[in-house]
């Protein structure tokens, strides 16, 4: 069980149909050391945050996917209109869980980033406050995972389609926070099969 100073949800949006990918499902997509993508991005969170959210479709199948029984699933409502409207349905379902109160920010990150380091997640989940925005920067490039504090969960709760969370930082600058890291995985999302076959020779 976590313990009660968990400030930190972790939030792993897979909900996407990863077009760019082909036909065949990015989140089953083989790593070099046999494991399914999502299922290994979600074995590294579980490594670093106490708490988390995986949001997948209505339609999908947790063993299928290779999720634990005791990983919580949070489902997308109208995942075809984009990462936006996935997001906002899994902070609205945070926002009305009663277990989750304490809770001062969410940690935001993506089903197809399985090389982020424990350690670098362990490290961001330090700087969660309710009243900031927090993100990663691998040699001058932005990377997640992204926390919100808890005061912009209205506003993420608020996207529609494919609207972007960037959409809220850029209306909250001063509120913003860049954390310099030397962890390239924080950068690294697989979006085709080439960028699988480029993740395998590292």
């Amino acid at each position: 069980m976590p313990s009660d100073e968990c400030k930190v949800l972790a939030v792993i949006l897979a909900a996407g149909y990863s077009h760019r990918f082909g036909h065949a499902d990015k989140r089953l997509a083989k790593l070099p050391d046999g494991r399914p993508m999502l299922a290994a991005t979600v074995a590294n969170a579980t490594s670093a945050f106490p708490l988390i959210r995986v949001v997948v479709r209505q339609e999908d199948d947790r063993c299928a996917l290779g999720l634990p029984d005791e990983v919580p699933i949070v489902y997308a409502n109208q995942p075809e209109c984009g990462l936006g409207a996935s997001l906002s349905s899994a902070i609205k379902a945070c926002m009305t869980d009663t277990t989750l109160s304490h809770i001062q920010a969410v940690a935001i990150l993506l089903g197809d980033m399985p090389t982020i380091r424990t350690d670098t997640m362990r490290h961001i989940e330090q700087y969660g406050d309710a009243n900031c925005i927090v993100r990663p920067f691998y040699q001058g490039n932005p990377g997640h995972p992204v926390l919100f504090g808890r005061r912009f969960w209205h506003e993420l709760a608020s996207l529609k389609g494919d609207e972007s969370a960037k959409t809220i930082m850029y209306r909250h600058p001063l509120r913003c926070q860049q954390i310099n890291v030397s962890d390239p995985g924080v950068c690294q999302d697989v979006d085709t099969p080439e960028m699988l076959d480029q993740l395998t020779t590292h």
